[in-house]
């Protein structure tokens, strides 16, 4: 509980330096101002209600969102490697974004949230498919480099739509990551989608801890193991599709945070679930401050940062891994 208070304290805290700093930097006092006696002829208070709330909105959001699915995954599959991004998810999603932008321009939100989740059933899909042709099954290192190579297929299809079709700008928003140009109307449609499946998450959780401890233990304790896998992926497919069609492919999120959580809360996925979901929406907000301040007026890709926590630490894993097999 503490930790989960601490986060929420933290985020409120992070969120106001956020909404403060950027190419223009706002007192703390212009804020409160903007916020309970909006003046719509003052530059600094547009700034705030239309650019910098919605920001931090999504922030908060989608890093809630990649954390959550992180930890759902690695508790289902019982593979510490498991994160939306490693594992194709968001690529998938990438891919049919790709396919709007090129055959179908002016497109609403909603239908790319649609095509998103597309996206990501057939990445999904593609993944985990894999697992009839191996023998064994798919083991943690295996289900990695299935993702790996689904991974590379799908940002190379990207790529080749983006060339063929002449959208490569459009698209490489969604490749870097980043919440620039972030909208009211975009929050409103996402928000409902990911406070809803959080709620979900947090529900199933008991399910997915007696699943984290194997399947013939949940099986042997009365667990319908089939339902509780095909709810938490589409859990997971809801929670990256809606994400990457706001920031874009962000990697490692829903890697680094799971384990975070466990190490400060333990196994129990009753807590590792929220505690994944605040500590996922602090680091994007912290991590796209640090977008904006290390360049403020030609923005770092939020992608690239969180990429350099994010790969050390996917390398420590596996090597991990791989010792103990």
């Amino acid at each position: 509980m503490l930790i989960l208070i601490g986060g929420i304290i933290a985020i409120v805290v992070s969120a106001a330096i956020s909404i403060c700093v950027g190419a223009a930097d706002i007192s703390i006092s212009t804020v409160w101002d903007a916020l309970f006696h909006f003046n719509a002829d003052m530059t600094s208070h547009q700034i705030i209600r239309e650019l910098r709330i919605p920001r931090v909105l999504a922030g908060a959001l989608t890093g809630a969102a990649f954390a959550a699915s992180g930890a759902i995954m690695q508790g289902m599959t019982r593979n510490p490697l498991a994160d939306s991004g490693l594992l194709g998810i968001n690529a998938g999603a990438g891919v049919m974004l790709a396919v709007s932008f090129a055959f179908f321009p002016g497109m609403s939100f909603v239908s790319l949230m649609l095509f998103s989740f597309v996206g990501a059933a057939a990445a999904a899909i593609l993944v985990f498919g894999t697992g009839a042709f191996v023998k064994g099954g798919l083991t943690p290192v295996r289900l990695v480099l299935a993702g790996a190579a689904v991974t590379a297929l799908l940002l190379a299809i990207s790529d080749a739509i983006a060339i063929h079709y002449q959208v490569g700008r459009d698209l490489a928003f969604w490749m870097a990551g980043g919440m620039q140009g972030v909208e009211w109307a975009q929050i409103r449609i996402m928000s409902p989608w990911v406070i809803g499946c959080l709620i979900g998450a947090v529900l199933l959780s008991r399910s997915i801890t007696l699943l984290s401890l194997g399947e013939e233990i949940a099986i042997g304790l009365g667990q319908r193991t089939g339902l509780i896998k095909t709810l938490g992926m589409l859990l997971v497919l809801i929670l990256a599709g809606a994400s990457v069609s706001v920031v874009g492919a962000v990697g490692f999120v829903g890697l680094i945070i799971p384990h975070v959580a466990r190490y400060l809360v333990g196994v129990d996925y009753r807590w590792i679930i929220p505690c994944s979901a605040v500590l996922g929406a602090l680091l994007i907000i912290v991590a796209d401050i640090g977008a904006r301040l290390f360049n403020p007026y030609s923005e770092t890709p939020l992608g690239a940062l969180i990429a350099l926590i994010g790969v050390p630490f996917f390398l420590y894993l596996a090597m991990r891994e791989r010792r103990e097999l």
